[in-house]
């Protein structure tokens, strides 16, 4: 560790938008720190970043585990003094209903949960940065999504892309109660629709796959041009101090009318403690 350097916390870095960040952090000058499940594509990327003059640490974890998560974190913490930028990009499209190990819906555990664990675990290293940042990969999907706090799992109506706006919308909010706890601590917290964008969340099969693959992708963004809004938020000195903002195109733009009302938005924050729980 060299004096000086500064740290960045990446997840799903492996492909997509997140290898795009890890990559643009790494030419910014920050050593990425990577998690990911696969070991193999950890590797993969860390030769890419190698070129760009970084050496990365690479951490494998899974992040629908948030005991997994957890301990992910506690690897950072004790491998770095203080971290500069956290950006939670892993994100699923799950097709189907499914629960983890520990009893979370799928989406919800990876979407929101697990960046909710990350980040609360690595508060401190980030208030030790002297103004760290961090970056949820949010959707528009949220734009328009509903949100019951006694049901963030849906355990109830439960749709694929519902299950997936909900989660994020459920990241916007808590990112937004996050940014206000912290605005005197030294950290700043912001949400990121990066657009349309090529890459393989969407998995599901049969005919939401097949729209994906051969209507929509051909209007998408590149990875590069997705990650351009996150790596400004993470990076521009016109970001220094701005906090609890939804970012599309570099700007701040409205968020979900649900976003905006205080009482829901604590209630969202006291389900997900209770679901993350002491992870």
């Amino acid at each position: 560790m060299r004096e000086g350097e500064r740290f960045a916390v990446v997840t799903g870095a492996t492909s997509g938008i997140g290898r795009s960040v890890a990559l643009g952090l790494a030419r910014a000058g920050l050593r990425p720190i990577l998690i990911g499940r696969s070991r193999e594509r950890l590797a993969n990327t860390a030769v890419a970043i190698a070129a760009a003059g970084q050496s990365p640490i690479l951490i494998r974890a899974d992040l629908s585990s948030l005991r997994e998560t957890a301990a992910a974190a506690a690897e950072v913490l004790d491998q770095v003094p203080a971290l500069d930028v956290l950006v939670n990009n892993a994100g699923i499209l799950s097709p189907r209903r499914t629960e983890t190990d520990e009893g979370h819906e799928t989406t919800l555990a990876v979407n929101h949960l697990a960046p909710f664990v990350l980040t609360r675990a690595l508060l401190p290293a980030l208030r030790a940065s002297g103004r760290g940042r961090v970056v949820q990969t949010g959707s528009s999907t949220s734009d328009q999504a509903s949100i019951d706090p006694d049901d963030l799992e849906l355990r109830r109506g439960w749709r694929m892309t519902r299950a997936y706006a909900r989660s994020k919308l459920a990241l916007l909010m808590v990112a937004i109660e996050l940014a206000a706890a912290e605005r005197d601590r030294g950290v700043d917290v912001n949400v990121v629709h990066p657009g349309l964008v090529a890459t393989d969340l969407v998995r599901a099969g049969g005919i939401d796959q097949w729209v994906w693959r051969h209507i929509l992708s051909r209007m998408a963004l590149s990875p590069e041009q997705g990650a351009d809004t996150l790596l400004h938020a993470a990076l521009s000195p016109d970001f220094a101090g701005i906090s609890g903002c939804y970012l599309k195109k570099r700007a701040p733009v409205l968020p979900n009318r649900r976003a905006l009302d205080p009482g829901l938005r604590a209630r969202v924050l006291a389900a997900t403690e209770r679901l993350a729980g002491a992870a």
